[in-house]
């Protein structure tokens, strides 16, 4: 995909931007497999069965690749687990549906990982980032973090050469004596600021909704070099119901959408 010449609508003339191609990623999920990953959303699946956190999340990233792969089927995948640091659990970066779901099939959780250090994803990233610009790529790294009250920590030096993109959507229960998910959010947006490359973006929800999950990992399809500042984000759009105009016809329907 390229840039196309833009004009602009001031008085004072004309812009233009430079023909330039975005570069295919390589996104690399790094999924939180702590024991709160199996923390049950507000939702049920087929009779009634529970949906976790973590079932969720499966279906949130399947979501994302078919869709990031129906813009650009040159994007790649590869997947990592946290758990007290970060490992590997399908390290080739693959173009793959199956491939990606064979990957998510394999993720479990079954222990409390008590504290969380990045260090190790910063190191995996740096590496494969150093690849994926060999390749004319860009590399993004997307963490999946489900812990209230557990700061994840990092020993990642400050350095002006990023190299990567760095993505993170927060699950988290409602504050309480037991966890602090707003200390735990601020610790992740001071890591995400350390490290990123392109405008990185972090998202949050305490609501227990698949829904909520799903419409961030929308948002977050954005190419990091055709974003703007998260601050910025005016979307998804609120729906408000169409009100019936004095000029419809008669027996016209006029479609009409509840407010999210």
């Amino acid at each position: 995909m390229e840039r196309t010449v833009a004009q602009s609508s001031t008085p004072q003339g004309r812009y233009t931007l430079l023909p330039s191609r975005y570069s295919s990623e390589d996104i690399l999920f790094c999924i939180d497999v702590d024991t709160e990953s199996l923390v049950e959303m507000k939702v049920t699946g087929p009779n009634g069965r529970p949906i976790t956190r973590l079932d969720s999340i499966k279906q949130a990233i399947l979501l994302f690749i078919n869709a990031k792969l129906s813009i650009n089927p040159d994007h790649r995948f590869a997947f990592a687990t946290l758990t007290k640091s970060a490992s590997w659990l399908r390290k080739e970066f693959s173009s793959e549906v199956e491939s990606a779901m064979a990957a998510l099939r394999l993720l479990s959780a079954d222990s409390s990982s008590g504290h969380a250090d990045l260090t190790q994803l910063f190191k995996i990233a740096y590496h494969e980032a150093k690849k994926s610009r060999a390749q004319n790529r860009i590399l993004r790294v997307f963490l999946i973090y489900c812990r209230s009250s557990i700061r994840p920590q990092h020993q990642w030096p400050v350095t002006n050469q990023k190299l990567f993109t760095f993505d993170v959507v927060y699950l988290h229960d409602k504050p309480g004596p037991e966890n602090c998910p707003q200390k735990v959010y601020d610790a992740l947006v001071d890591a995400l600021e350390h490290v990123t490359e392109y405008e990185g973006y972090i998202f949050e929800s305490g609501q227990g909704l698949s829904r909520v999950l799903f419409r961030h990992m929308c948002i977050l399809l954005s190419h990091p070099q055709q974003r703007c500042l998260q601050d910025l984000i005016d979307i998804p759009k609120s729906l408000t119901k169409k009100s019936p105009t004095a000029d419809s016809a008669p027996g016209e329907e006029n479609p009409a959408a509840s407010s999210q």
